[in-house]
């Protein structure tokens, strides 16, 4: 028996043998229509009750009736079939199947996913549904008046869950991974751990249980089935034999079972180097030739070693552990090839050795404690080095030579000799030459055969005290080899020089002084025992000497008078004579004068008044200041004269004779013209007419211009002032240049011939008078004047001539 109440009645229409168990949740009875799910009687008829028994207060129990909540339901994914998937039913206990009773489905996909039949309250999933993108949907139901929309039953909740089908297959979340194991590992040692995931839900049934397993790299790896992680399955893998392993591995859901889904990834296995191998010579005897010209620092030869491992494994060590020749060679490490160059570190001498023997020793730097048992990691070889013989330039004595000999010292004077040899053969001969770019003054020469150096011209101490020349050896049997020594030679001193004083003594001194001057002396020689200079009077001024001479014996002395005093009037300059001579021998000794100027002083000394001589002796210019200044005043007279020439070549001829008024003067244009008859040399229309304009009138300043005519102004109105016309001609010429583009700039000079109107001479053309009618009488230009005398010779004797 059913009771009242909102059913959901679940349907599998694919049953395939199975009902689907549906959740239940009881509810407490309540009276009239509520919300609740289908229920299932227990006993009895609908409405029937039965006694069971009374509570603690005596009241009579009821037994209610129990119920099952259907509030969710499994739905299949991945739906394959034509018709939209049944879900369920909905039902009301209100609905009496009068078609009064609607059915209202909402929440997750209602209308989109799921569809409700609002009558029948049937439910469809309208596609088919994955529940990889969605689990589960919540929805809400209820019953509805149709006519009145009122709710007959209340709103109820309920799930449909998405049935899990095993239809992803297993992924890795890489392809391909990269791994690396160190060779020679143990079995067992850790790779790398490969990691599949299922889409599938892990919670229901095996769709989602992965199994790994290995396809490809047996039997070098295996993997965990469980937790996919590879391990090494053999021992001893060398890198050497091979290095790179591809390992497929499968991971398959449904635990392996036949049936389920895979997926595959492949892992590539580098095995990493292991300094498992030791350093071997290529050789075990090495044999190298040099010439004994090898410089040091010179590469010898370059010995190799192989080691089967790479990198830092591979890194070697050369040393040298036995050799004849201690310190004559070395031998180092080029990293970037790993080889052992043998470097030369002394000269070598073909005559002294000519076979070096050496043992060599190679090891690895990096060392594993690991492989010890594999034996040393070290390897040794012998070097053999046979010395060329090179044939050699003459091989001096000694690195270089000092000589002495005197300054005085005869022409070929031998000072010193030099030697060499050739190794090569000790008899060959050897030839000597001096470098004569070291003696380009041909001071010394060298006798080829015994290499004595003597002297070929005179020698001076004071001029040059060390010559630096340099002296070849050459053999005679090949010129090609030379070899060069430097000589030092010093040059001796002998006293050939006499003393002198060590300036120009010049003195001014007072009538009354006592000692006059502290004196010196200088001598260019250098004695050993260095300079003592004696002073004195020079005998032939000794008995008038007005001067004594004190010897301080010091290498200085004192001037001292020998009167009380001198009258600078009577005679103001003494020369007093020194003799000065040196201590060497031979000795040498010279005459020296003093000069000495008297002056007036004051009684502290100063002076006053020197006599003229004296003065001019003091204030005078040296001949180079005269010659100077001289100089300097001949440039600046130059100067100027070249100047003037320049200014007068500018200074151009003026157009008018005087300065005085332009009325006043007769004006020069170099033009003899073509006499009465000739009208083109001049137009002489404005001096008759000053309003004329003429038309065709060209600039004379510079080129003619067709584009730029110049501008026509109206002329201005007539005035009848005195000097109208004249201003009103400058007035026209001024507007006519400054609307002309092709007038000069503003700083030029424009010169207009125009004398104006109204002269009381008035005009004095000759040709003008051709348009007059009447006689002219010019009889009274000869009372203007002298200026105007040759204007009446011209016009007055002409008049007079034709009257006669």
């Amino acid at each position: 028996e059913w009771g009242s109440g909102l059913r959901l009645v679940a349907m599998d229409r694919r049953k395939l043998g199975a009902l689907v168990v549906l959740w239940a949740m009881a509810f407490a009875s309540s009276p009239g229509h509520g919300l609740r799910a289908l229920r299932r009687t227990t006993g009895g008829r609908r409405g029937s009750t039965g006694l069971t028994g009374q509570d603690a207060n005596g009241v009579p129990l009821r037994r209610s009736k129990r119920g099952w909540m259907w509030n969710q339901f499994f739905l299949l994914e991945e739906y394959t079939g034509t018709d939209m998937q049944y879900v369920g039913k909905l039902h009301s206990d209100a609905d009496r199947g009068d078609g009064s009773v609607r059915y209202v489905l909402t929440g997750d996909g209602a209308g989109t996913v799921f569809k409700i039949d609002e009558k029948s309250g049937d439910i469809h999933a309208t596609k088919r549904l994955d529940r990889e993108e969605k689990a589960y949907y919540i929805l809400y139901a209820k019953a509805v008046n149709r006519f009145t929309n009122q709710a007959l039953e209340g709103q109820s909740e309920f799930i449909i869950k998405i049935h899990d089908i095993n239809d992803n297959e297993p992924k890795f979340t890489k392809d391909p991974y990269m791994a690396r194991v160190p060779e020679m590992s143990d079995i067992g040692a850790s790779v790398i751990q490969v990691t599949a995931t299922d889409a599938d839900d892990a919670t229901y049934g095996n769709s989602a249980r992965v199994v790994y397993s290995i396809l490809e790299g047996q039997p070098y790896f295996s993997v965990d089935p469980e937790t996919g992680l590879i391990k090494t399955a053999l021992p001893g893998m060398d890198r050497e034999v091979k290095e790179n392993y591809q390992v497929v591995i499968q991971a398959k859901d449904m635990a392996g079972q036949m049936g389920g889904l895979s997926g595959t990834t492949t892992v590539s296995i580098t095995l990493s180097d292991v300094n498992d191998n030791p350093p071997r010579f290529t050789k075990t005897l090495y044999d190298f030739r040099v010439p004994e010209s090898l410089e040091p620092g010179s590469v010898v030869g370059v010995v190799r070693a192989l080691d089967a491992d790479i990198g830092e494994n591979a890194e070697m060590d050369y040393r040298i552990i036995g050799s004849d020749g201690p310190g004559v060679f070395d031998i180092a490490t080029n990293r970037s090839t790993q080889d052992g160059v043998i470097v030369l570190r002394k000269p070598l001498d073909f005559e002294k050795k000519h076979q070096f023997g050496l043992r060599l020793q190679v090891e690895n730097v990096h060392l594993n404690p690991r492989f010890f048992s594999m034996g040393p990691f070290r390897d040794e070889a012998s070097v053999k080095i046979t010395v060329e013989d090179v044939d050699e330039p003459p091989v001096f004595e000694r690195p270089s030579y000092i000589m002495e000999v005197k300054e005085d010292a005869a022409k070929n004077t031998v000072i010193g000799a030099v030697s060499a040899s050739d190794l090569d053969d000790k008899r060959s001969p050897i030839r000597y030459t001096i470098d004569w770019r070291t003696d380009m003054d041909r001071v010394f020469n060298i006798h080829s055969g015994n290499g004595s150096v003597y002297v070929l011209r005179e020698l001076d101490r004071e001029e040059n005290a060390w010559h630096n020349i340099s002296v070849m050896a050459t053999e005679f049997n090949n010129p090609q080899q030379i070899s060069r020594v430097p000589v030092f030679i010093r040059v001796l001193d002998v006293n050939d020089n006499a003393p002198a004083f060590a300036a120009n003594y010049e003195t001014f001194v007072c009538e009354n002084a006592k000692r006059i001057q502290t004196i010196g002396a200088t001598d260019p020689d250098e004695p050993l025992a260095g300079h003592r200079f004696f002073f004195r009077v020079a005998p032939e001024a000794a008995g008038k000497a007005n001067f004594s001479v004190h010897d301080n014996k010091d290498n200085t002395a004192w001037i001292l008078t020998q009167r009380n005093g001198y009258n600078s009037l009577q005679k103001s300059v003494y020369h007093v004579p020194v003799v000065i001579s040196d201590g060497d021998f031979p000795m040498q000794s010279s005459t020296n004068t003093l000069t000495v100027r008297v002056c007036s002083c004051d009684r502290e000394g100063n002076m006053k008044l020197c006599n003229a001589e004296a003065l001019t002796a003091r204030a005078g210019l040296s001949t180079g200041a005269l010659v100077a200044i001289l100089l300097c005043v001949i440039i600046l007279l130059m100067i100027v004269v070249l100047f003037a020439a320049l200014r007068r070549q500018r200074k151009k001829e003026p157009l008018i004779v005087s300065k005085e008024d332009v009325r006043d003067n007769v004006v020069s244009y170099n033009d003899e013209g073509g006499g009465e008859e000739d009208t083109q040399a001049f137009d002489i229309g404005t001096l008759r007419n000053p309003e004329a304009i003429e038309e065709s009138k060209q600039r004379r300043d510079i080129l003619p211009e067709t584009f730029y005519p110049p501008l026509r102004r109206p002329a201005p109105p007539p005035t009848y002032d005195n000097n109208g016309d004249v201003r009103d001609f400058i007035s026209q010429r001024l507007q006519d240049n400054d609307g002309d583009p092709t007038a000069p700039p503003y700083d030029s000079l424009a010169t207009y011939a125009y004398e104006g109107n109204g002269s009381v001479a008035e005009s004095l053309s000759s040709l003008e008078s051709v348009t007059t009618e009447g006689d002219q009488d010019y009889n009274y230009l000869s009372e203007w004047g002298p200026r105007f005398k040759k204007l009446a010779d011209m016009y007055g004797g002409e008049d007079s001539g034709g009257e006669s």
